[in-house]
């Protein structure tokens, strides 16, 4: 998925890193960073952003938005006391990768559309922007 190329990039990291979230966030005493609401609903909102401009020909993304919304993200981990190894395992794990997808797959349901349909995701992202909701400040209609 883009986004974790992009979130990787965002957080200034190439190298690969051995462990898993849990791993990593067990050691600390810190809930694992997908339990802490404010980064991980975040993370979901850039998610559905970068899933919407990907799929749907008639919206782009508004890609400085979206890094700096990741920057913050990052900053605010750090602020909570995770350490950037811990923030790349949250951001590189397959687990995290599959449940991302599932939470945005789950959200789109629940607008009462097919997360599959590139025409629902255009929808779902025309939408957003008119409300100017989380994810709807992270687009932009061509």
């Amino acid at each position: 998925m883009r986004m974790i190329l992009t979130l990787c990039l965002a957080l200034g990291t190439t190298s690969a890193l051995a462990g898993t979230t849990s791993v990593a966030m067990a050691s600390s005493g810190k809930p694992p960073l997908r339990e802490v609401s404010q980064i991980d609903d975040a993370m979901l909102w850039v998610a559905l952003a970068i899933e919407i401009s990907d799929k749907c020909p008639e919206i782009d993304p508004r890609t400085l938005k979206g890094l700096s919304v990741l920057y913050d993200l990052r900053g605010q981990a750090r602020d909570l006391g995770y350490s950037d190894t811990e923030i790349r395992a949250y951001v590189r794990s397959r687990d995290e990768k599959a449940r991302m997808r599932a939470r945005g797959e789950k959200y789109v349901k629940s607008k009462g559309l097919n997360p599959s349909d590139p025409a629902a995701l255009c929808t779902l992202g025309h939408g957003e922007i008119a409300r100017s909701s989380r994810i709807g400040v992270l687009l932009k209609a061509k």
